[in-house]
């Protein structure tokens, strides 16, 4: 299986984790971050200094694959491909 790699991290200036999770907040998922290390602290409030463009999250919607890894509902983010 080939896996699509996320790019849009590099033109935020953003770790990939960072555009991930700002992808949640942004689709109106809450999100509870769980850190120790300081640097990753920082990573978290700087969630809050950009927003993805309506093209990023579109093509973060593309990279699903149907995989459900949390034991949560898997339709949380489903999308309608012909709507994206």
């Amino acid at each position: 299986m080939e896996y699509k790699k996320l790019n849009n991290c590099e033109c935020y200036g953003k770790t990939v984790a960072q555009v991930a999770l700002k992808f949640l907040i942004q689709n109106g998922i809450i999100i509870i971050p769980k850190t120790t290390h300081k640097e990753r602290m920082q990573e978290i409030i700087e969630l809050f200094d950009f927003t993805l463009s309506d093209e990023d999250l579109r093509q973060i919607r593309l990279l699903d694959i149907g995989w459900n890894m949390t034991g949560w509902p898997s339709d949380a983010l489903k999308y309608n491909p012909e709507s994206i």
